[in-house]
């Protein structure tokens, strides 16, 4: 999915609503992070850390904001922070692993190299920490597939992360181990893939990475049926519609379904946190433009800025469509 789609399916953890006692109090920073009130959320988390510099909880909170913004040093910062007020804190140290991996992405190959060895470091803590947090395995799995053997890759590692996840969640221990046999080549990672949707009980989720895995080997046609069996499946929830989505638009497949798709999870009460609301309004924004309607576009990259104004994705877009 998105580091959280770097690496395919990194698992947001539900975290429990806290209420800030310095803001708005009938709005707590975790719904604003949900359904992407970007900046309404930047004015309660300010105020707070603000009133309380060794609040480690606000810190992460805004490292998971500026994660959304996709400003990857301001989210790196805020989540050394948050790991230096509670060192022992597994999903602080997760997400400051997340965070290293996005600023890799965007940095010289020299200073990716270095920030890779603090995402395994980083992921391997969030674990040690707590053995039960099965979204941290996942994403230490993940880097085991992912990275290269001289930066700590060994799929065999990520076998042994799905063998922990197993007990848990043995859909995402399948998972896991489709992800290991797509990237070693053995022919049997569709197979697994399906596994993991019949563990789950026939979860979009895993429809959804199925899709992920058609795209990756080129199998266009499949990959859109799986999206439409994800719209059906026993167990539903909104993000598979986001990301359903972005998989059409990045393949330039069926543009009026996803944008039926995403205007259906922005009218739904399952807005995620990994899709908030100013990304899902830019990728509509996208699809529209992409089948000329300019104007419709521009609406809805001005409704992203009016929840995220620092969103540099819009803000670009806007003044690209209104040239």
């Amino acid at each position: 999915m998105k580091l959280i789609r770097t690496l395919p399916l990194l698992l947001l953890l539900a975290l429990a609503p806290s209420a800030w006692p310095h803001a708005d109090s009938s709005v707590n920073s975790d719904d604003l992070l949900r359904t992407g009130r970007a900046d309404e959320a930047l004015r309660a988390l300010t105020a707070e850390v603000q009133a309380n510099p060794n609040s480690a909880a606000a810190y992460n909170q805004l490292a998971r904001l500026y994660y959304q913004l996709e400003h990857w040093d301001s989210a790196l910062k805020m989540a050394e922070k948050s790991v230096a007020l509670e060192p022992r804190n597994s999903m602080f140290h997760q997400w400051l692993g997340r965070a290293a991996g996005r600023k890799a992405e965007a940095s010289n190959p020299f200073t990716a190299f270095g920030l890779a060895r603090r995402v395994h470091a980083e992921f391997e803590r969030a674990v040690a920490l707590d053995g039960n947090n099965v979204s941290a395995r996942s994403d230490l799995a993940e880097y085991y597939i992912e990275a290269y053997a001289f930066l700590g890759g060994d799929k065999n590692k990520a076998r042994l992360q799905a063998d922990a996840v197993a007990a848990h969640d043995p859909a995402l221990a399948s998972y896991i181990r489709a992800r290991v046999e797509e990237k070693l080549g053995t022919g049997r990672a569709e197979q697994q893939f399906q596994k993991a949707i019949a563990d789950s009980g026939d979860s979009a989720r895993y429809w959804i990475e199925l899709a992920y895995y058609y795209r990756r080997a080129g199998r266009l046609q499949d990959m859109e049926d799986a999206i439409n069996r994800s719209l059906t499946a026993a167990h539903h929830e909104g993000m598979s519609q986001y990301d359903g989505a972005f998989i059409l638009l990045r393949t330039g497949r069926n543009f009026p379904q996803a944008v039926n798709m995403l205007r259906d999870y922005l009218s739904g009460e399952n807005v995620s946190e990994d899709g908030p609301a100013f990304q899902a309004r830019y990728l509509l924004g996208q699809l529209l433009e992409k089948q000329g309607n300019r104007h419709t576009a521009a609406d809805e990259y001005r409704a992203s800025l009016a929840l995220a104004s620092q969103f540099r994705p819009s803000r670009d877009a806007l003044a690209r469509v209104s040239r």
